[in-house]
């Protein structure tokens, strides 16, 4: 408990110790008379150590024109109370909606603690080796990039980079939610806000301080409680005029009633006095603003968003609004882009045919001719080459867009693509009927064989649909610019429902936009990508989903949801959490206000006195709030 929550007990257990006496003895259970004046003196000693920042904030809410709230609803419904004789009911009821107020603040806490476990993995310093060869502690801010970091055991990894020295394992779960630790060694690639658990590690720095992955987390998570759902906003508006309403109602339940008993003598009969008459509607014009105070709904339901943002970043998976938490329920159709969601994106050449001359002859011209290329099928190449790369070998380079690429290697023009770049060059080529990227090569116009190249599915691909479609998704779709004999394989790998291939960028967006249209009702639809070509795709879908842990910055700053960890099974995952937390709502929403109409019809007809307002509007809220704090728990999800 945080220092004011402690405070807070304290002031209840105290009233609570002094009211438990007073209530005995002003009801006669206990034989002991005092004079009026003291009884009403002692009741206020309770009643204010539990109650004078209610009445203090409901005196600012009217020196500042914002009267109607609950805190104005508890000041006037007490006060009454007290005026009315009602001694032991008005301090009741105060006391138990502090009471009610520590729970709700308690359980906002935590939801905000487990977010706040985030900001654990904002680095406080970064190490650099200053010019006498000693360590020296910096602020990362000032690290630029390019620079040579060291990292050493138990330290926070202060800024995106690449290991050029060391090995180690690396503690996650800040960012992916899973304990299991991550190997590096030299050339793999570590994030900001990972802990070093055991070697040294010194890393060249890829990122600005501002730009790296703990950063930018930090940012999503600062900014998500500002993106209201439907259902808050909905709220929000509710209680502006909900607030106003009951408390001219009350006004008209004092005054309107006991005027007609009067001016009629209907009524009258069963009151020893107008006085008496005045008393019992005052006290049910009270009651009902107590019973009215809409503490419940208006509480809960913003809690149980905030504890569903909550327990999904505990979980790996960063939603970046409530909004985007209420879309993500109402998904009906999930689109995938293919490398890096789907497949691993690591290109492996898996065999070399037709080759009249050695393999290793044909992969090492290949290897050579795409040596000043980074693209992932040019550094298979040379993986599975894997003799030295002499640059000085090759001149002459010309890449072809959606050809391949032409060199001379050691005199010798080659040639190396698809089967267009060998009709360019008059190669008589073989084609290939196995799935994957098919690279032709061809030496001075003859052709020497062709390299298939594969890309292995995610671990969790095939478990990550079947997950989806027992979360009620109905269709999965493919996107993917690749071959379509290469996409119907993986679509039919994984159990997708269907697949569009040779999509360039701007194809996936026209696609998404004509799925949007095919969605029945409310249906919403989600694009799942990784790479920067998603960026405008995730923004025109319903709710865009990145890959996180190796997703391009450009997907991530588009997406709506981030998943941390880059598995395709927190997509079910998410969505579930999401439909949990908007059943919660409505729960909660449902709940209180069947219980407060009830008790409001009651309360008018003065058969709810000020004991059952209590119940009516403490013991719902704290119900309410303990249904809320379920969305934070989600492992089992």
């Amino acid at each position: 408990m945080t220092t004011k929550q402690k405070k807070l007990l304290v002031r209840i257990i105290v009233a609570a110790v002094f009211f438990v006496p007073l209530y005995l003895i002003s009801e006669g259970w206990v034989a002991l008379t005092l004079p009026k004046a003291a009884l009403i003196a002692l009741f206020l000693i309770p009643y204010l150590t539990v109650g004078w920042d209610v009445l203090r904030k409901a005196l600012l809410g009217i020196k500042n024109r914002k009267v109607f709230d609950e805190c104005f609803l508890m000041a006037v419904a007490t006060v009454g109370a007290i005026a009315l004789g009602e001694y032991g009911e008005g301090v009741a009821v105060m006391l138990l909606y502090q009471v009610g107020e520590l729970f709700q603040s308690v359980a906002v806490g935590k939801s905000r603690r487990n977010i706040s476990a985030l900001m654990d993995i904002r680095p406080d310093y970064a190490n650099i080796v200053g010019d006498d060869g000693q360590l020296q502690r910096v602020d990362p801010d000032e690290v630029e990039m390019g620079s040579i970091i060291v990292i050493q055991p138990g330290e926070k990894v202060p800024i995106d980079g690449v290991v050029v020295e060391g090995a180690s394992a690396l503690n996650t779960s800040a960012l992916t939610g899973e304990s299991k630790p991550w190997e590096v060694a030299v050339d793999d690639t570590v994030l900001s806000g990972s802990v070093n658990l055991s070697g040294l590690l010194k890393v060249r720095t890829t990122a600005a301080f501002d730009e790296s992955t703990a950063s930018k987390i930090l940012d999503l998570v600062e900014n998500a409680a500002s993106r209201k759902s439907q259902s808050e906003n909905f709220i929000a508006k509710f209680a502006r005029v909900y607030t106003p309403f009951v408390c001219f109602a009350a006004l008209a339940l004092a005054l309107l009633p006991p005027l007609f008993c009067m001016l009629t003598g209907i009524g009258m009969a069963g009151y020893a006095s107008a006085g008496a008459l005045w008393r019992d509607w005052l006290l049910r014009a009270c009651s009902f603003l107590v019973i009215s105070c809409p503490c419940a709904v208006v509480i809960s339901v913003p809690l149980s968003f905030f504890a569903g943002l909550g327990g999904a970043s505990s979980a790996g998976i960063l939603v970046k609004g409530s909004n985007y938490l209420e879309t993500l329920s109402q998904v009906r159709t999930v689109a995938f882009d293919k490398t890096g969601t789907i497949t691993k994106g690591s290109f492996e050449v898996t065999a070399v045919h037709h080759n009249p001359i050695e393999a290793q002859r044909v992969l090492e011209l290949a290897a050579l001719a795409e040596c000043h290329s980074s693209h992932p099928i040019s550094l298979s190449l040379r993986r599975a080459y894997g003799g030295r790369i002499d640059q000085n070998r090759v001149t002459e380079v010309r890449e072809i867009s959606g050809h391949g690429v032409l060199a001379a290697v050691d005199g010798v023009q080659v040639a190396v693509g698809n089967e267009k770049l060998m009709n360019r060059v008059g190669a008589a080529f073989l084609p290939c009927h196995h799935t994957g990227t098919i690279i032709h090569v061809a030496a001075d116009g003859e052709y020497l064989g062709h390299i298939v190249i594969s890309d292995e599915l995610k671990e969790h691909a095939k478990e990550a649909v079947e997950a989806l479609r027992r979360a009620g998704v109905q269709r999965t779709v493919m996107l993917t610019g690749d071959a379509a004999n290469v996409a119907e394989a993986v679509a039919g790998q994984v159990g997708l429902t269907d697949f569009r291939a040779g999509l360039l960028p701007q194809d996936k967006v026209t696609c998404v936009e004509a799925l949007i249209d095919e969605q029945a009702g409310r249906g919403r639809l989600a694009f799942v990508g990784d790479g920067i070509n998603d960026a405008p795709v995730l923004s025109r879908a319903d709710i865009g989903i990145a890959m996180g842990a190796l997703g391009s910055d450009a997907a991530i700053e588009a997406a709506d949801v981030v998943l941390m960890d880059d598995d395709p099974l927190k997509i079910a995952k998410a969505i579930r959490i999401s439909r949990r937390c908007l059943g919660i709502v409505r729960q909660n929403i449902g709940f209180a206000l069947a219980v407060k109409a009830l008790c409001l019809v009651l309360g008018a007809l003065g058969i709810a006195g000020m004991w059952m307002a209590i119940v009516a509007d403490v013991g719902v809220m704290i119900l309410c709030v303990l249904n809320a704090i379920r969305c934070l728990f989600v492992k089992n999800l």
